[in-house]
């Protein structure tokens, strides 16, 4: 079986933070709605009585260390699945690939990114613009160099005249006072950390000049662009034990903007708002700037945290995992079943403005989601996917999973429970009025879901196959694409049942026409186990084109020596990209692998292998050639013959 050792090391180290399951409201799904607006902290006294409140109850979640979950965001689903339609890239007079997002007309950041003539690229605390046309003529013609100790790039976005740099900065600050009778141990300063923005005018390539920068407070979990305005998401973190324990006045969450000559900004207690019955102890920072105006940077805080992120069009959906409250009966069987079974996930609705972010409604639902596309807006109403229980319970406690359709106010309208037991979810999409889940213990259900009626959503049918699929992605209305994991099923080496056990990479493309009998059309299995790709956990690695019958994404390779060892990893054998045609008759063709290490760095590879500067992160094209691009090089192909072109070493 597959286990996310990360996934767990990081909900561990959030449950050893909170001690205790919290506590959160116990309103019934239907009971969420808020149609007055949110009350402020109005003042210290009154944060420190909501969060005393919440402490007696071990009532508070943390981002702990201020460690946000994100990857992820969207707005209304688009009805076609025509792959083009959801490519960030705007219209010009080239042609040429986006960012794979989730949702027509919402961008989503990137390490990598291209205008159709320059590419822009995040590399080694520096960004690197690369003449991109003519496809045999590759050069750098700029690189702007931050320093790591004050900036550091994460995401950026670019368009025709401007290019947009989100990082890390860093500051020093005096630590917060306390009692006198109180014995400092830390020392006398802090660092805070905070989501830094800077704007830059490239209409002329020669002389790129810095437009604009705007900073708030907070580590950064996601941010989306929809036309000429960047939205930001971020939490501030809150030592709600120093503030309770030790008379520590709390630092508010600070701003600033160079258009306003760069002064300091800080939200006032009346500025911040709260959610009532679900307290976190943590500032949620919405940051909102039109890049292609003078109007102010807006920032608006609420006490609470963000996670797992969906932006659409019209509305942001901050998602929180909460936990319910132990029975406190002191019995320690209570404890686990009320962390292992009883956490939920609230849900913040917030409309988007071109100049602020107002917030509209509050829901909460059982489970946990797993990431972005477990989320998605369509037609006003609000669809998300999760799981309750665990796996490896055999008990009704056990995984489960589930579909809520929520309204505009989120309130429940219709909802599919119980999906697969003891599996949990691997992948959702939702495409209009239909959604599909792939969950997975030692087989993989395809499942097929009926959302056209929002108060009686229905599976239409479900495929089981070996393997699973931790990304889906549309081909067309009646075709979707799978990528994950082959496995094989195993009898357990303690004689408990079977297990199964990952192999190389998998993609599949599923026939959906027949919704009550899906099938798996094609099938390709890349390499053995140990083979991984970033498109396993990042959809914006894939580059896909239905019009041009093109698939790429970059990909590690291992394969096994010795066959007669099913559980063996793999040795090193390839990274690159490669490069598929896909259409409906002849399925998956590899075109060609495109690496850029050399025959020399193969021969010192040995059995493993590493996160290379020439490890290709990102395949994209423009006009008639396809460009391959690691941080050590650039490469272009011919995209109709992969003809090799030109190749650029960046230093």
């Amino acid at each position: 079986m597959k286990f996310k050792l990360l996934t767990f090391s990081l909900a561990f180290l959030l449950l050893m933070v909170t001690l205790l399951p919290s506590i959160v409201s116990e309103a019934t799904l239907t009971d969420t709605e808020i149609n007055d607006e949110l009350p402020s902290l109005a003042s210290l006294a009154n944060l420190r009585a909501i969060l005393k409140e919440a402490d007696n109850f071990n009532g508070m979640v943390f981002t702990a260390g201020g460690i946000a979950f994100e990857e992820s965001a969207t707005v209304k689903t688009m009805n076609s699945t025509d792959s083009s339609a959801r490519s960030s890239a705007p219209q010009g007079d080239s042609d040429y690939s986006g960012t794979n997002v989730q949702v027509a007309g919402v961008d989503e950041a990137d390490v990598i990114k291209t205008d159709g003539d320059y590419i822009y690229q995040i590399n080694n605390n520096r960004i690197v613009i690369i003449q991109a046309q003519p496809a045999d003529q590759l050069a750098v013609i700029k690189t702007i160099k931050y320093d790591p100790n004050q900036f550091m790039p994460i995401d950026l976005y670019v368009d025709e005249q401007k290019l947009v740099v989100i990082g890390s900065s860093y500051s020093r600050l005096e630590a917060p006072s306390v009692q006198k009778d109180m014995v400092r141990i830390a020392p006398d300063y802090l660092f805070q950390s905070n989501v830094k923005m800077i704007t830059y005018d490239i209409t002329d390539k020669n002389n790129i000049t810095t437009d604009r920068e705007v900073e708030m407070e907070g580590q950064y979990i996601t941010s989306r662009k929809i036309g000429s305005v960047v939205y930001l998401v971020a939490n501030k973190y809150l030592d709600v034990y120093r503030i309770l324990n030790e008379n520590v006045n709390p630092s508010l969450p600070t701003y600033q903007d160079s258009l306003a000559g760069n002064q300091p900004t800080t939200l006032e207690y009346k500025d911040i708002k709260y959610f009532p019955n679900s307290p976190e102890a943590n500032f949620l920072l919405l940051g909102v700037l039109d890049i292609n105006s003078d109007n102010a940077f807006n920032v608006s805080a609420y006490l609470g945290a963000g996670q797992t992120v969906y932006a659409s069009t019209e509305n942001l959906y901050v998602t929180v995992t909460s936990y319910d409250n132990p029975d406190n009966s002191g019995k320690e069987a209570s404890l686990v079943r009320d962390y292992y079974l009883d956490r939920s996930t609230e849900i913040y609705k917030f409309q988007l403005n071109s100049d602020s972010i107002t917030f509209v409604a509050n829901g909460q639902v059982p489970g946990t989601v797993l990431n972005q596309f477990s989320m998605d807006e369509n037609n006003g109403y609000f669809r998300i996917a999760t799981t309750t229980g665990e796996m490896w319970r055999d008990d009704e406690y056990t995984a489960k999973n589930n579909l809520y359709i929520l309204d505009e106010q989120l309130s429940m309208t219709g909802s599919i429970e119980d999906i697969a037991p003891s599996e949990r979810i691997y992948s959702v999409r939702f495409i209009g009025d239909r959604g599909y889940m792939v969950t997975f213990r030692n087989v993989d259900p395809l499942f097929v879901l009926d959302l056209a009626d929002p108060k009686s959503p229905k599976i239409l049918g479900k495929l089981k196959i070996p393997g699973y699929s931790d990304y889906l992605h549309p081909y067309d209305e009646n075709h979707i694409i799978g990528f994950g994991k082959e496995t094989i099923v195993l009898d357990n080496k303690n004689g408990n049942g079977e297990m199964a056990y990952y192999q190389g990479m998998k993609i599949a493309l599923f026939d959906v026409t027949d919704v009550s009998n899906p099938k798996e059309l094609y099938v390709e299995i890349i390499g053995d186990r140990g083979t991984d790709s970033e498109l396993l956990y990042n959809h914006k690695a894939l580059l896909f084109s239905k019009e041009k019958n093109l698939l790429a994404f970059p990909v590690t390779v291992m394969e096994v020596k010795n066959q007669n060892d099913p559980l063996a990893y793999g040795e090193f054998s390839f990274q690159g990209a490669y490069v598929y045609n896909l259409d409906l008759t002849t399925g998956f063709t590899l075109k060609k692998a495109i690496s850029h290490l050399t025959e020399e760095d193969y021969n010192k590879s040995g059995y493993g292998w590493y996160e290379s500067g020439k490890n290709v992160e990102r395949v994209l094209y423009i006009d008639d050639a396809l460009y391959s691009i690691s941080k050590g090089m650039i490469k272009t192909n011919k995209l109709e013959t992969l003809e090799e072109l030109d190749s650029l070493l960046i230093n």
